[in-house]
C-alpha cells in the first residue's frame, strides 16, 4: 500500500511534537486522526504542505500544522512538505512565482539590480510584491490540487493494483490445490 512509502519518508511523531516551534497546538498533537495514514489524510496532507511551502513568510510550519489539524490531515506530511521550499529551491521557486504573478497582471514587473542593496531592497520590493504574492498564491493553489488529486489519483492506482495481485495469488493458490 501507499502506507509502507509514506511511512518511510515521514518523520516520526515524537519528532513532530518536540518541535519547538509546534509545542504551540500542545495537546492538539495528541489527537490520533492527524497520525493515521488514509487516503483522505495523506491527500489533504499534501495539498496543505504544498500550499504552505507557496506562503512567502517564516514560520510555515506552525502554518502548515495549524491547517493540518483543523482540516485533521495526516500532521508529519503536512509540515513535511513545506521544506520544498528550503533555502536551495527558494530562489528558483519564488522566481517562478513572480513570473506568473506577472504574467498574470501583465506586468513587466520590477528590475533586479545587479547588486542587492538596502536601498533596492526598500524602493525595488514595492514594485515587486503585487506580481510575487499573486504568483505566489495561484502557484500554492494550482500546487495544492494537483497534490490532491494526484495522490488521490495515485492512491486508487495502486491499491486497485493489490487488488488485482491478490486476486491472481489466489486462483494460482486455487489451481495449485486442485491438482
Amino acid at each position: 500500500m501507499p502506507k509502507k512509502i509514506i511511512k518511510r519518508v515521514m518523520p516520526a511523531p515524537e519528532t513532530i511534537k518536540s518541535h519547538r516551534f509546534l509545542k504551540i497546538f500542545g495537546k492538539l498533537l495528541h489527537d490520533p486522526q492527524l497520525w493515521h495514514l488514509t487516503r483522505y489524510s495523506v491527500a489533504n496532507a499534501f495539498a496543505i504542505g504544498l500550499f504552505c511551502a507557496f506562503i512567502p513568510v517564516p514560520f510555515q510550519m506552525p502554518l502548515a500544522a495549524g491547517i493540518a489539524i483543523l482540516f485533521r490531515a495526516n500532521l508529519p506530511l503536512s509540515v513535511a512538505l513545506v521544506w520544498i521550499t528550503n533555502p536551495i529551491t527558494m530562489p528558483v521557486i519564488f522566481g517562478f512565482a513572480y513570473l506568473v504573478g506577472t504574467w498574470i497582471l501583465g506586468d513587466t514587473g520590477g528590475e533586479f539590480p545587479d547588486e542587492f542593496t538596502w536601498e533596492w531592497l526598500s524602493d525595488g520590493l514595492l514594485s515587486i510584491w503585487e506580481p510575487f504574492l499573486l504568483g505566489c498564491l495561484i502557484c500554492g493553489i494550482v500546487a495544492a490540487a494537483l497534490a490532491y488529486v494526484g495522490m488521490r489519483v495515485f492512491w486508487r492506482i495502486h491499491v486497485a493494483s493489490q487488488w488485482k495481485t491478490r486476486i491472481k495469488n489466489r486462483l494460482k493458490r486455487n489451481k495449485q490445490t486442485s491438482h
